[in-house]
């Protein structure tokens, strides 16, 4: 068993059940995300917004909009009601930009108290950058360069360096307080923008590396680029674009009017305000620090605020592994042998690169995932599944390969016709691989049935040239038909004759 396996399933052991909730009190919206617990890797169970609008006017008057204050108050009741009655064992309600600034906020944040019994924790704009900061980190763990996260009233911008956080600011470069303090005017608000980032002499070290975006107005941005380019996988975390692309995206909606906006594909009508501004703000920051690529992150503050409240050990876990572990616990006919089967399928595998070793560990946890299934479309759903697992850590070409390997693993080939469209995501290399690991799979269901006494009977080698499968003396009572059809398949899939042994 790989240590990183083993790993991934203490974490997964570890972790505690019980359902944990956040409650995002911003300046343009509100949002109750209930997570099924406090995990490397967690899943939203319940998600709901509304957008009372709080921070409008506060660039003006320095106060919360009193129109918003009832109804963001009668939200934020509803809100922790239902999670009261989720039976979340913690409710954490985190206040930014608007109620921060305003002369009121403190106020303001007395009343939820009064009238929900919980405490609100105003986060201050230091504390807010270091929060979306790890929260990108808690869904890439390596990421190094600049996260941006934009909300409505704010800009937090944080420099991080090989996984770690480094310079962070928070400035008032949101869309409802560009818009205020320019009455409008674009060219005052790109004059506006620029003498923000110009004052952070740091970004100079960011220059030409990735830029992580956070934030719903951003995420927009990245829905209508997918929808424009006929992408064929919408899963925003780990969406990239290239600068160029970013650039000329943010530049063409940064100069289009409501009516214009309301025509394009990927943008809601509650974001037709800010899209606008935050395409600018966009446009200006990739103009100013000039990254290599854009890769979108849909964990920001409350997924790092979730992170935060995890042990050192849990923190170190990787996300994509302890998320599978954790589905195969709850999935698994004959309790995990995932870790076996994978000590079993490595001599195969003996000089493949780390980021492939991992994403067969992850494949070998996710190797039953479908077996409740109806059997004439189980590779289909297993691959649409695990093509969309709510998991991080996973790149979309790993996404595919890893889906193309379990959907293998069920029977079906590269030319299946729901897989055709994901194809062009990937190179030669990843298809062999996932044909090769999908096959392994698929031979050591056939020899075990899934269970850790078959399995331990037999060994397979790639070795002077071919595979070689190692049966027990008197071992026929292991073979058959099945067996041998899917072990000429894995020889197929590696381009080498089989042999028994």
């Amino acid at each position: 068993m790989t240590a990183s396996l083993r790993k991934a399933a203490a974490t997964a052991r570890a972790t505690k059940s019980g359902r944990v909730a956040v409650i995002d009190i911003g300046s343009n919206s509100l949002r109750l995300v209930v997570f099924d617990k406090r995990s490397r890797c967690p899943v939203p169970v319940f998600n709901e917004k509304a957008q009372p609008g709080l921070g409008k006017g506060l660039e003006r008057h320095g106060t919360l909009n009193p129109e918003a204050i009832p109804a963001a108050i009668t939200n934020i009741r509803r809100f922790v009601t239902m999670a009261e009655a989720m039976g979340v064992e913690s409710i954490a309600l985190l206040a930014t930009a608007a109620v921060r600034d305003a002369r009121d906020g403190a106020a303001f944040a007395a009343q939820i108290e009064k009238q929900t019994g919980r405490k609100v924790q105003i986060v201050s704009g230091e504390e807010e950058a270091r929060l979306s900061a790890q929260g990108v980190l808690a869904g890439i763990p390596d990421a190094d360069g600049l996260v941006g996260d934009l909300g409505g009233g704010s800009l937090e911008l944080v420099r991080l360096e090989a996984g770690q956080i480094r310079e962070h600011v928070t400035l008032p470069l949101g869309p409802l307080r560009i818009a205020e303090a320019t009455n409008g005017d674009f060219a005052a608000a790109q004059k506006l923008i620029d003498r923000q980032l110009d004052k952070l002499d740091w970004l100079n070290l960011v220059k030409g590396k990735t830029l992580y975006p956070v934030g719903g107005t951003w995420r927009s941005l990245a829905r209508i680029h997918m929808d424009q380019s006929r992408y064929p996988l919408h899963i925003i975390h780990e969406y990239r674009m290239t600068r160029r692309q970013g650039e000329d995206l943010a530049s063409v909606l940064a100069h289009l009017g409501k009516k214009s906006l309301s025509n394009v594909a990927g943008i809601s009508r509650r974001r037709l305000e800010s899209v606008p501004l935050g395409s600018l703000v966009l446009e200006r920051l990739i103009k100013a620090v000039k990254p290599e690529s854009i890769l979108f992150s849909a964990y920001g503050l409350r997924e790092g605020y979730l992170f935060g409240t995890l042990d050192k050990t849990a923190q170190q876990g990787d996300p994509l592994l302890v998320g599978c572990a954790d589905l195969a616990g709850a999935d698994g006919r004959f309790g995990s042998v995932s870790d076996q089967i994978d000590d079993w399928l490595a001599p195969l595998f003996r000089s493949e690169a780390k980021a492939r070793a991992r994403l067969r560990e992850a494949a070998c946890l996710l190797s039953d995932i479908a077996w409740r299934e109806h059997p004439d479309y189980r590779a289909e759903h297993a691959f649409l599944r695990v093509l969309r697992l709510p998991v991080a850590g996973i790149t979309h070409p790993e996404r595919v390969v890893l889906a193309l390997v379990i959907a293998t693993r069920y029977g079906a080939g590269m030319d299946a016709p729901w897989a055709q469209s994901l194809l062009g995501l990937l190179d030669d290399d990843d298809r062999d691989f996932a044909a090769r690991a999908g096959a392994a799979l698929r031979l050591a269901y056939a020899l075990s049935a899934g269970t850790l006494h078959m399995l331990g009977l037999t060994t397979i080698e790639k070795r002077n040239e071919r595979i070689e499968l190692h049966l027990p003396k008197d071992g026929e009572a292991l073979f058959g038909e099945a067996v041998q059809r899917r072990l000429d398949a894995v020889g197929r899939a590696f381009k080498l004759p089989v042999a028994i042994v």
